[in-house]
């Protein structure tokens, strides 16, 4: 019999290229979602007789609690992602990334899996030419960062979970984000051919967004061994600092520019490089590398073009 996974958050940027891969390697999937109106990122999953879309908020907890009962393994991926967004709106990010996370925790017994993606953004601002570890102290800078972070230590005390400290994402998505860091700069660079960089030293790890589907199912097989324990997961080879990423875009678009601005801030202060030594000692790599992504993103902005409020 197909195990079955609940996802709540399910058709948001990571959800919507997890749920049909989880599909098709033949788990049943409840995605809890309150999917936009006119939302059809998840359309092509429709076909799947295993594939249960439920219209629903993942802070209600009578919904969640009938659910959970029901699945061999949850993965939380419902929440407001990023320092700006949490800022924006506070109330939510709280009741979401974090009071709803430890309410499903409770709501997951030790015969079910708990999967949850956390950020490494908890680290902060790390020490210099210093790898963070999994044992770091976690000194999040922002709403964001602290919301996940109690999550993350509630999920970890109650004995039962994987926690996945997930460097920035980058790749294409049906639910597109061009926000973040790599597909922002590569979206510039391929549009405006130009961007001016505030403090261009801090460094951050990458990942590309497959690879964290990947960890995701290489957990599910590895459960037991791999519980209660939380793992970095990004690239080795990508500990880079903007100026650096800057210059590897440049290699595949060479008509890029970008400059230093000599003064100003990056009011993002986040600056930190990761050991992902403990995922990869798990028998866990990735496929994707900086480069390939790159030339992904390349491809996926021939198609997508920001023209709401332009004249073309």
């Amino acid at each position: 019999m197909a195990e079955k996974v609940l996802i709540t958050g399910g058709a948001g940027y990571l959800g919507t290229v997890l749920i049909p891969i989880l599909l098709e390697r033949g788990f049943d999937v409840t995605v809890v979602d309150i999917f936009r109106e006119g939302d059809t990122v998840l359309s092509d999953c429709c076909r799947y007789d295993s594939f249960h879309p439920v219209k629903g908020d993942a802070r209600d907890e009578a919904l969640m609690r009938k659910l959970a009962a029901k699945a061999d393994i949850v993965i939380p991926l419902a929440g407001l992602v990023g320092a700006p967004l949490c800022a924006q709106d506070p109330f939510n990010a709280v009741t979401t990334n974090r009071d709803a996370v430890i309410m499903l925790s409770k709501l997951v017994g030790r015969g079910q899996k708990l999967l949850y993606p956390t950020t490494n953004s908890g680290y902060g601002i790390g020490e210099k030419d210093t790898f963070c570890t999994e044992e770091t102290p976690l000194r999040p800078i922002s709403l964001y960062g602290s919301s996940k972070v109690e999550s993350e230590r509630a999920i970890l005390d109650s004995g039962n979970g994987v926690t996945f400290r997930l460097a920035t994402v980058f790749g294409m998505s049906p639910r597109m984000r061009i926000d973040l860091l790599v597909n922002d700069f590569t979206h510039r660079a391929f549009t405006d051919r130009a961007v001016v960089i505030f403090e261009g030293h801090f460094k951050r790890n990458y990942i590309h967004i497959r690879d964290i589907a990947k960890v995701f199912l290489h957990a599910i097989g590895k459960y037991e061994a791999m519980n209660n324990q939380a793992y970095n997961v990004g690239l080795s080879s990508a500990n880079l600092s903007k100026l650096e990423l800057c210059a590897k875009i440049k290699e595949h678009l060479p008509a890029f520019v970008y400059i230093e601005a000599p003064i100003g801030e990056d009011p993002d202060k986040r600056d930190y490089i990761v050991s992902n030594a403990k995922i990869e000692a798990a028998g866990w790599t990735p496929d994707w590398s900086l480069d390939d992504g790159i030339k992904e993103l390349i491809k996926g902005y021939t198609m997508i073009r920001n023209r709401r409020f332009a004249n073309v």
